[in-house]
């Protein structure tokens, strides 16, 4: 089945600070390239962290000549470990000492569907890419994942057809129907079992473009009960689309 990669994505042309790089020229650099966030290098191009404008703002908001951050620690109480990260980030004159860290990271022979999950399962918004030794070669954001849903209907369908039904040997291809709009597939016809039908639908979803699946299957027999359902590795498209 076909995937596209990340590096067929991936922006090369990277702006990256690097541990020592003042607070101000990450500010400046942020605002100049109109860009939400950056990856932190050492001197051999790897990447050691990433800086987004939340750390630049919690920088600000908690420093210590902060009106609002003039609250009495109580004597003989520990600080939580967020707490004491944001207390030194308070303090931070370094994109190194404001970054995040360790690096979420993907590499360029991962495919889209994997940064996609990754993306989603931290919560971040970007990833630099890396290569075998974790030196920065690109980065990814959520706009240009997004691009794999920009693929024609009648593409996704003819994968559909060609790698997910003709490719399972257990699926009957002639008697399903596959109709695409939008990138929504709709899957219609009568297969022999209900595992069958579940499968077909769970492929169909892990396929470059998909929005969503519209199951109209049905099936002469309920094998549930029989055997375990052979399903794929469950997709992400739609949970992935929701958060945006």
């Amino acid at each position: 089945m076909r995937h596209d990669k990340v590096g067929s994505v991936m922006t090369t042309e990277v702006v990256r600070v690097g541990y020592g790089t003042p607070f101000k020229e990450v500010a400046r650099l942020l605002a100049e390239h109109r860009i939400s966030g950056l990856p932190v290098v050492d001197a051999d191009e790897k990447v050691i962290g990433v800086l987004s404008e939340t750390d630049l703002l919690t920088r600000q908001a908690q420093a210590p000549d902060d009106p609002c951050r003039r609250r009495r620690h109580l004597p003989g109480v520990a600080l939580t470990k967020s707490a004491r990260r944001r207390a030194a980030k308070a303090l931070a004159c370094t994109g190194g000492q404001l970054m995040s860290e360790p690096p979420i990271t993907v590499h360029a022979d991962d495919t889209v569907a994997e940064a996609a999950r990754t993306l989603v399962e931290h919560g971040v918004h970007r990833l630099p890419v890396v290569d075998e030794e974790d030196r920065l070669v690109g980065i990814v954001t959520r706009r240009d994942l997004l691009q794999v849903f920009l693929r024609p209907d009648p593409e996704i369908r003819d994968e559909v057809l060609e790698e997910v039904l003709e490719h399972a040997p257990w699926l009957t291809p002639r008697s399903v129907d596959v109709s695409v709009v939008e990138g929504v597939v709709t899957l219609a016809g009568r297969l022999e079992c209900k595992s069958d039908t579940e499968v077909a639908v769970s492929m169909t979803r892990r396929v470059d473009g998909v929005v969503a699946v519209v199951d109209r299957l049905t099936y002469r027999l309920d094998d549930s009960h029989q055997q375990p359902v052979r399903q794929a590795p469950r997709g992400i498209t739609e949970d992935w689309l929701r958060s945006l």
